[in-house]
C-alpha cells in the first residue's frame, strides 16, 4: 500500500504533535496550580468545537477530516494549520490540539489564555492553565525559531 506525499506529511505532523502536547503538558502541569476563580478560557472553541460536543456536531463544523477514526479525527487546513480533534466512548470531544506553522493565523497566548505568557531567552514559550469550572484546562506552546510552531490545547479535566 503506497501512501501518498501530502499523507505521509500528514502522519509526521501528528506525531510532531502528540509528542510536543506531551512535553507541554507535563511542563506546563508541574509549573501552573488550578485557579479557582476563572470560569472559561478566551479560547473555548476551534472553529466552533467545543469540549463535550458529539462527535458528529465536530465534524460538521469542521467538515470532513482528512483521517478519522472512532477516537480521533485530523484535519488539515492549508500548509500552515492543523488539528486533532479526539473523542471518549460516549463520541464526546475531550480534546482538541491545532498546531500553527507559523504564517498569520497564529494566536498570541494572551488571546488563547486570557494573559500574556513571558518567553524564555531562544523565544520559546509555554503555559497551561485549568478552568475547573469549565471543566478543562488550555495549554499555549510556542517552540523557538524564525517561523516556529506553535501548538494550542485544550482538554477535559478527568
Amino acid at each position: 500500500m503506497s501512501h501518498s506525499p501530502r499523507r505521509s506529511a500528514a502522519h509526521a505532523a501528528l506525531v510532531l504533535l502528540v509528542v510536543a502536547v506531551a512535553l507541554v503538558a507535563t511542563n506546563a502541569r508541574a509549573q501552573v496550580p488550578a485557579d479557582k476563580d476563572k470560569d472559561e478560557p478566551p479560547f473555548h472553541d476551534y472553529k466552533g468545537v467545543r469540549i463535550g460536543m458529539t462527535t458528529d456536531e465536530a465534524r460538521k463544523k469542521l467538515g470532513s477530516p482528512d483521517d478519522k477514526s472512532d477516537k480521533q479525527d485530523s484535519y488539515s487546513f492549508g500548509d500552515k494549520e492543523s488539528c486533532q480533534v479526539y473523542y471518549d466512548d460516549t463520541k464526546k470531544v475531550i480534546a482538541v490540539s491545532i498546531m500553527y506553522l507559523g504564517g498569520n493565523a497564529v494566536p498570541v497566548a494572551k488571546s488563547v489564555l486570557g494573559t500574556d505568557i513571558e518567553s524564555k531567552q531562544d523565544g520559546s514559550a509555554s503555559k497551561l492553565i485549568r478552568y475547573p469550572k469549565a471543566g478543562y484546562w488550555v495549554s499555549y506552546a510556542r517552540m523557538a525559531g524564525d517561523s516556529p510552531m506553535t501548538i494550542v490545547t485544550m482538554q477535559k479535566i478527568q
